[in-house]
């Protein structure tokens, strides 16, 4: 990485930080509002924090492509619309994903809300800012803690449920990372992951979200991302040391058989995670797909 890319890397990374801080205060500010027990103000409420975090993705696109421009190569559907509830799934590799996601979807489906470990609500000023904008933050217990304290069972789904209570009055988009966290060969080892670009998916989360709004998401936006040469750091994206992403969308309806209790019915939760064993057996499929296609002789 040259000098020259270091410094547009610290110049965008100032330009990114301004941009946040100027919609972070009215977005924190109307939270505040948000607060009063009022249907009709948390309503009004809800649209203009959607607006202005719209606004913040469109401001970051516009710096991106002045500093550090990202050519996205889209494929598959394109055919979105603002005012349908979707459920968004894709693979991970990078805290990249999310300003790609970003970007492809942005003022084209409603805003994406992200499930988040509890730890990222620290973050210095995007931590509040999910707050204010109704991310859930999700507190995964391991065996070990289940063990010492049984009460603690069942504590992930409750919060799910009443985090996507907030997303039925309007259109949302529900963004969940399936795997789980970030891909890499030593989790993938770990795992014996039988993909050959993925960790295997998680069915748990998605399940909880849509038994909670089955009758509002019917639709189901599935992402591949592909990064020809390397999975960038942020650091390396800010930097202008990513040129191409390859983005593929399958949108599907939900199947009925993808709806049902994943907690109680030992069935249904065996058939939820074989359906989405096999989204994924696809995934790696167009992953490879993607890889070969950047790799063809120029004629």
């Amino acid at each position: 990485m040259s000098l020259l890319q270091k410094i547009k890397g610290c110049f965008a990374f100032i330009c990114y930080l301004i941009n946040t801080i100027f919609w972070v205060t009215p977005i924190l500010a109307f939270s505040i509002v948000k607060l009063l027990p009022n249907a009709h103000t948390n309503r009004f409420c809800s649209y203009v924090l959607d607006h202005c975090a719209s606004n913040w993705i469109s401001v970051n696109t516009v710096i991106e492509a002045s500093l550090h421009p990202v050519k996205i190569q889209l494929t598959g559907d394109t055919h979105f619309s603002e005012e349908q509830w979707y459920m968004v799934i894709a693979n991970h590799q990078s805290w990249v994903d999310i300003l790609i996601l970003q970007r492809v979807f942005n003022r084209k489906i409603p805003f994406l809300k992200f499930f988040l470990k509890q730890e990222l609500i620290y973050v210095p000023l995007l931590g509040l800012a999910w707050w204010a904008l109704d991310f859930p933050f999700m507190r995964r217990y391991t065996t070990a803690q289940l063990k010492k304290n049984p009460k603690l069972r069942g504590k992930d789904i409750e919060i799910t449920r009443k985090a996507c209570e907030k997303f039925k009055t309007k259109p949302v988009s529900v963004m969940n990372f399936v795997e789980g966290t970030r891909f890499n060969t030593t989790k993938q080892a770990k795992q014996e992951s039988p993909f050959q670009h993925l960790l295997k998916p998680k069915a748990g989360g998605m399940a909880f979200a849509l038994s909670a709004m089955g009758e509002h998401i019917h639709t189901l936006v599935n992402v591949t991302i592909y990064y020809p040469n390397k999975v960038p750091s942020y650091w390396q994206y800010i930097c202008g040391d990513l040129d191409e992403v390859k983005v593929h969308v399958e949108i599907t309806p939900i199947p009925a058989k993808l709806k049902g209790d994943y907690t109680k019915d030992r069935e249904f939760k065996i058939g939820f995670q074989e359906e989405l064993n096999q989204l994924w057996q696809d995934k790696d499929r167009i992953m490879t797909q993607l890889a070969m296609s950047n790799h063809k002789p120029e004629a």
